[in-house]
């Protein structure tokens, strides 16, 4: 059950930073350029940039490290890092709608990964309405809203006055309502503000789809049981194997452990994968079950429209559109989707 609905004036912005910088490690959006990322938090709130469109990294950096220490030798024990939990500021509806897919893979499980889920336990998500649409975002086709509905702990709806504010979990409400002093309750005018951005930022998005001609997520069934291999080598023809579309995306999960030795001693490192490259799926003996470059392209696909849709009820894609920017060979999902469904 939500709180009612709250004002943070943009001159109390400061101080609401500061007050979460004391328990965690802060990172920010801010813009350069065209170019949206995320930035460590570190006194300065004049190049913050709350509203917009969501960065350039996926939230899924601050839960699974793209590189992190998960043994020391063969001790049993879980290293832990020094560093505070974070607190995330300014998240997306599409990157939240990665968490469904990380926590069926990493927490929902008997055996839960201790890592993800100490930091979703422990991180704090402050997530934003999206105030604008940029060419590649499709959301809305995924069923997903340009503001946050669920998985956040405050939400901050960026208007004229400031932020009109929602919590959306326990951690979020007891901050909130330990700190009167920074929120006030919003007026409805204030909420109908919020309300008409919301549905402004929607058109963007549903001029994008419109565009681009984007299928609806309701006409994606069996399109990739139905597909042909000609598709697949047509598309694949300019792909580079560099692995950008996974390493960027909210939803890609994969990873790989190895073994280095670190001065005496031998540690146990996990990395992020892709399953876009040919060693990915070779087993012992060499063997390799997917041994053409369009053979791991459908296998992508697979996963994300047909596998998890099966497995958990949800398509593996948020309609960020972080693929299509990332991809030196151009390879454009919401065009390889138009096909699929076009072929069905």
């Amino acid at each position: 059950m939500m709180t009612s609905q709250k004002i943070l004036k943009k001159a109390k912005f400061s101080d609401f930073i500061k007050l979460l910088s004391d328990d965690y490690e802060v990172y920010v959006p801010v813009k350069k350029g065209n170019h949206r990322y995320l930035k460590k938090y570190a006194g300065n709130v004049d190049e913050i940039v709350i509203g917009e469109v969501r960065p350039v990294e996926p939230l899924k950096a601050f839960f699974s490290r793209a590189r992190e220490v998960v043994a020391h030798g063969f001790k049993n024990d879980v290293p832990r890092p020094d560093n505070k939990p974070y607190a995330i500021i300014g998240v997306k509806a599409c990157d939240l709608k990665g968490f469904k897919i990380q926590d069926f893979v990493f927490a929902n499980s008997d055996e839960q990964d201790p890592f993800y889920a100490r930091n979703r336990a422990e991180n704090l998500i402050v997530s934003a309405d999206c105030t604008c649409a940029i060419d590649t975002c499709f959301c809305l086709a995924l069923g997903i809203q340009p503001f946050p509905e669920e998985n956040f702990d405050i939400n901050l709806s960026q208007i004229e006055d400031g932020f009109v504010v929602q919590a959306g979990s326990d951690k979020g409400r007891a901050l909130v309502e330990k700190n009167p002093s920074l929120f006030e309750n919003a007026s409805d005018g204030q909420v109908r503000a919020r309300d008409q951005q919301r549905s402004r930022v929607r058109g963007l998005v549903e001029t994008n789809i419109k565009e681009h001609e984007v299928p609806h997520q309701d006409r994606f069934k069996d399109i990739i049981k139905n597909s042909e291999s000609a598709l697949w080598e047509e598309e694949s023809r300019t792909c580079v194997e560099c692995g950008a579309c996974n390493t960027i995306c909210p939803t890609c999960h994969c990873f790989l452990l190895y073994d280095q030795k670190v001065g005496e001693s031998t540690q146990r490192f996990r990395i992020w994968d892709s399953c876009m490259i040919k060693d990915f799926a070779r087993v012992a003996g060499g063997g390799n079950p997917r041994p053409k470059l369009w053979m791991r392209l459908r296998n992508r696909f697979e996963k994300k429209f047909d596998y998890f849709p099966r497995v958990s009820g949800v398509y593996a894609c948020t309609g960020c559109g972080r693929c299509i920017s990332a991809c030196p060979a151009e390879i454009d999902i919401r065009k390889v989707l138009k096909k699929l469904v076009d072929n069905k």
